[in-house]
């Protein structure tokens, strides 16, 4: 057969001069040269004969290279192709078998492949033999030649297969016995160093780190993709635009993909992958329902061991997502080729997710669906576990998705409206949504008709509180924007308005009453009042909350000058923090902020500082949210401590630009903290400005909240002239008030 044989496809492919060399890889390519098989799988675009290239050029031993193609799945074409490439490694390897395959009556194919192997054996010096391209080949007689081979490998040769899809090969035994390397796509995804050296030698040093960072996020480390951006980029004025537009239906990539992948494809493959592509994650029962047919499951892990893009999410392979650039090209398609469909298709996974108790999916697939009337449903009826997993920013994600008409006559989501804008800071139209909640109110109770005058209730708990709930997010607002006053009247018409099993709500109202009277200074109701509130709330179940509470319980012991006891509230509320492990991540971070501020007033600034990068490594190494603000304010006042003034302001510069709304009384300005470091540097002129600027005066009516503010106007009078008798007077005032409202920390201060 040596006439028809294509000497191209035994052509071992050379290293490009201008590839990036991936050293981690080839070192595990080469401490697996011991065992008897190197597997290559990943799709279509990972580099796949690249690496190998790389690793065949580099490994000291001769390569025999077989390329595949579909006409390779002829059991006696693959074994005539299988000799010829061996026989560039060892002259005359396999004549017999070449002979035999060309009798009329060639012997079973086990005979072949057992005078092969006996041939291979006689090969002198260790060798590599690569079949790539392996998916093209659909034959089981090939398959089972393959795994004969392997089983009784000749020690000198290591088989190497690369393929988009795993072989039927007894891969399991293999890894089982340790005789199996494997890369897969998740090993050749580059990573940012070696897409940044690509794309430098691609286009030149001219894109910027962060464009370079996206572009690898965005393709995950896919090469293709990264090649396809790289041609598409080429010759563009606005190169940080297009990478911010940059997905999976742009002309290159779709081209690539479509000719590569989905017109390969029966028409039914292709419609499951156009319309299941609509879905963040895929598991069969959920693509049945998505599709009307059965049969999904098989057919999303005959797609995953293809290697099809589609990526595995868990160990037992039930559920899976599309690689995000492929899913880009398919969703392209679906809404190109029935667009009348797509409506249809989210409607389905959205009743499918709402069966099978994910409310969220279910939520998210109704408002791609604009089926606003359902997701409003299903948003009201998962206010409870909202509130409970502290889920606002997403509720409000949610809101804006939704028709202005919609909410404004479901008074419970007014009302859920108004928490969320609350939670995340947003002030504005707070009032307007508690408003158009509280215009119901009027209507009767009777909610037997649910669309009587227009009001939709889906949740009648949820409407039941919502006279509470309104005064509460009233008494929340009033405290937000600085008004004491409001907030003690609205939260006490909070606990006669909210039903006693209602301790959320009830809760609440005592704690903002508790930060109401924090702020007008009178630490003792405000402790009280706070302690009833926790305890309130812990009825409720919201145990982490509590736990949590434990700062502003220890703040509160600051300002009275009880420093023992705020550093027993925290210790003892990390111990059960920790008790609680994930829900501990709520507060852990900033209790050891609030302990590093207790070593701070003891001097003890090594153990303040050791605090703070504790918090600040807990904060990186588990995600747990802490108060930015404070923790820079902390750190500020530590470096002014130890003498770094200047490096003290910076960091109270990003105090404030990181600073956000919050419940916390803000009794210690970084502004005022500023002025007395100009102080500390001599720069009395610049003090003298922030106190002119806020209005600073010793003639001033004292109030707690400014207190912080007066005492550092006080030093700041002091270092402009140290005998002036009306800063001694102020003094006075502010030791008298302190006295009185049981402050002992500002009096300690002031004397």
């Amino acid at each position: 057969m040596s006439e028809t044989i294509i000497a191209t496809k035994l052509y071992v492919p050379q290293p490009q001069p201008d590839a990036v060399r991936r050293p981690h890889l080839i070192k595990r390519l080469n401490a697996g040269l011991h065992r008897k098989l190197t597997l290559i799988s990943a799709p279509a675009g990972f580099g796949k004969t690249t690496i190998i290239s790389e690793w065949a050029a580099g490994c000291g031993r001769p390569v025999a290279w077989l390329s595949l193609e579909e006409a390779d799945s002829d059991s006696t074409r693959f074994m005539a192709y299988l000799v010829a490439a061996l026989q560039t490694v060892g002259a005359n390897t396999g004549d017999g078998v070449l002979r035999a395959i060309q009798s009329a009556q060639p012997p079973p194919l086990e005979s072949l492949l057992t005078a092969l192997v006996n041939d291979i054996a006689t090969i002198p010096g260790n060798f590599m033999l690569v079949l790539d391209d392996y998916h093209m080949v659909d034959s089981r007689p090939v398959d089972d030649a393959l795994a004969f081979i392997v089983e009784h490998l000749p020690p000198q040769m290591h088989p190497v297969v690369t393929t988009r899809e795993d072989p039927r090969l007894p891969l399991a035994r293999l890894r089982v016995r340790g005789q199996l390397t494997e890369l897969r796509a998740a090993d050749l995804r580059f990573t940012l160093a070696e897409a940044t050296e690509f794309l430098n030698r691609a286009m030149g040093p001219n894109l910027a780190e962060s464009d370079i960072a996206a572009l690898e996020a965005r393709t995950e480390g896919w090469v293709a993709g990264l090649q396809l951006a790289a041609l598409s980029l080429q010759g563009r004025r606005n190169v940080p635009e297009f990478i911010q537009a940059f997905a999976g239906n742009h002309r290159y990539i779709a081209d690539y993909l479509i000719d590569e992948v989905l017109q390969r494809q029966p028409t039914s493959v292709r419609n499951f992958l156009i319309q299941t592509s609509l879905l963040d994650r895929l598991t069969g029962p959920l693509c049945d329902a998505l599709i009307g047919q059965e049969g999904s499951s098989a057919q999303l892990d005959t797609l995953a061991r293809g290697n099809f893009f589609v990526v595995p999410l868990d160990d037992q392979r039930q559920w899976y997502r599309y690689h995000h650039l492929f899913a880009d090209v398919l969703r392209a398609h679906l809404q190109a080729e029935q667009p009348g469909h797509v409506k249809t298709l989210h409607q389905r996974a959205s009743e499918w997710f709402e069966r099978h108790g994910s409310i969220p999916d279910a939520i998210r697939h109704a408002m791609a669906a604009e089926d606003a009337a359902r997701g409003a449903n299903l948003v009201e009826r998962a206010l409870p576990s909202i509130r409970r997993d502290r889920l606002t920013t997403t509720l409000l994600g949610w809101l804006k998705m939704l028709p202005d008409e919609e909410i404004r006559r479901r008074p419970v989501l007014s009302a859920a409206y108004a928490m969320a804008l609350l939670s995340n800071g947003e002030l504005d139209d707070v009032e307007d949504r508690v408003r158009d909640a509280g215009r119901w109110l009027d209507v009767a109770s009777d909610l037997d008709d649910q669309t009587r005058e227009g009001m939709i209730v889906v949740d009648e708990e949820e409407f039941r509180r919502l006279p509470g709930s309104i005064a509460v997010y009233r008494a929340g607002h009033a405290h937000l924007s600085g008004s004491i006053s409001a907030t003690v009247t609205h939260a006490q018409r909070t606990l006669e308005l909210a039903p006693a099993d209602d301790h959320l709500t009830r809760g609440a109202a005592a704690a903002l009453l508790a930060h109401a009277f924090w702020s007008s200074g009178e630490i003792n109701a405000a402790l009280q009042h706070y302690a009833a509130g926790m305890e309130t709330l812990r009825r409720a179940g919201l145990l982490s909350d509590v736990i949590y509470g434990a700062n502003t319980t220890a703040a509160m012991y600051v300002a009275k000058g009880r420093l023992r006891d705020a550093e027993r509230t925290l210790n003892q509320a990390m111990l059960r923090a920790e008790e609680l492990d994930e829900p501990s991540l709520h507060g852990l971070a900033d209790f050891l902020i609030g302990l590093s501020e207790l070593q701070h007033e003891r001097n003890d600034l090594a153990a303040a500082t050791e605090h703070l990068q504790r918090a600040k490594e807990l904060a990186s190494s588990k995600g747990a949210a802490y108060n930015r603000s404070r923790w820079n304010t902390a750190m500020a006042r530590i470096m002014e401590a130890q003498g770094d003034l200047e490096g003290a302001l910076s960091l109270l510069d990003e105090a404030e630009r990181v600073r956000v709304p919050e419940f916390f009384p803000n009794v210690r300005p970084s502004a005022a903290i500023r002025a007395r470091i100009w102080v500390a540097l001599g720069r009395v002129a610049d003090a003298i400005g922030w106190a002119s600027e806020q209005n600073l005066s010793v003639e001033d009516e004292l109030s707690y909240q400014r207190e912080y503010e007066h005492i550092t106007l006080a030093r700041v009078l002091l270092a402009r002239d140290p005998s002036n008798r009306k800063s001694e007077e102020f003094l006075g005032r502010l030791l008298r008030a302190a006295d009185e409202g049981g402050r002992k920390g500002s009096a300690i201060e002031v004397l």
